[in-house]
């Protein structure tokens, strides 16, 4: 009775650990993305993209786990059932949407080029950017934008983190780079100790390259999934923790 008991409890915890694991929303995000998705000193996951998606977590009553991944490899890694969703600054595309399920958009930032101060650039057509080096984030929208438009007179060099291209900035490897409004703002005007600057004007056309802003994407069979999180979405916007979140990271809607 006693071993019968045991196993019956043994059980009972399985399948407790089996329900209570299948709390937890797998999210997949490429890191460092400030100020999306970034890491703070002491190692703590935080930013716009994951307060956001910890919020909509908790009004589908379910746990975030945020799976690191490289940008290159996000959208295998979501096929590959690594993660059950992508929150990580991902554009809604045509091309995209051949091989995902989008959410809603929930933001839609532009872009911009970026340059060392002391730039003599002001312009951004070309002609201007012709024999300069630009710096992209590896297999984005912006990477796609300049390898069409400028890649055959300009050198495009491609990173796999905006880390590694701030780097490669500071070296004087790069004449110019092109990147979120958000994330350049953040790593090379904010972070760059007056030594950076915009040039031009943001960029947020064609729709071919710059879509729809940023959604969530699932595998194309999640369509409940899909429909929770619109639904958390839109309930975070109507009782303003989507401001608050915003304001945190981007300062007050104009």
């Amino acid at each position: 009775m006693k071993k019968l008991l045991g196993i019956s409890l043994l059980g009972a915890a399985l399948m407790a650990g089996g329900a209570q694991a299948a709390e937890s929303l797998r999210i997949g995000v490429d890191v460092p993305y400030e100020p999306m998705e970034y890491k703070t000193p002491d190692g703590e996951l935080t930013g716009f993209d994951i307060e956001l998606g910890n919020a909509i977590c908790a009004k589908i009553n379910r746990d975030c786990e945020w799976v690191i991944q490289a940008w290159d490899g996000i959208i295998p890694g979501l096929m590959a059932r690594k993660y059950d969703a992508i929150m990580s600054s991902m554009t809604i595309n045509e091309e995209r949407r051949e091989k995902v399920l989008f959410s809603d958009t929930y933001i839609t930032p532009p872009s911009a080029w970026f340059a060392p101060s002391d730039s003599e650039l002001s312009a951004t057509s070309q002609e201007a950017l012709a024999d300069k080096a630009i710096g992209v984030q590896r297999g984005t929208l912006q990477d796609n934008y300049v390898t069409d438009l400028y890649g055959k007179n300009a050198e495009v060099k491609r990173y796999t983190t905006a880390d590694d291209l701030v780097l490669d900035m500071e070296a004087g490897r790069l004449d110019i780079a092109f990147l979120d409004f958000p994330v350049g703002k953040s790593t090379l005007i904010d972070g760059g100790n007056g030594n950076y600057k915009a040039v031009g004007e943001v960029v947020t056309e064609p729709k071919k390259y710059f879509g729809d802003g940023f959604g969530i994407a699932m595998r194309k069979r999640d369509k409940d999934l899909a429909e929770q999180i619109n639904g958390a979405l839109a309930e975070l916007k109507a009782d303003g923790t989507y401001d608050t979140i915003h304001t945190k990271y981007f300062g007050e809607k104009q």
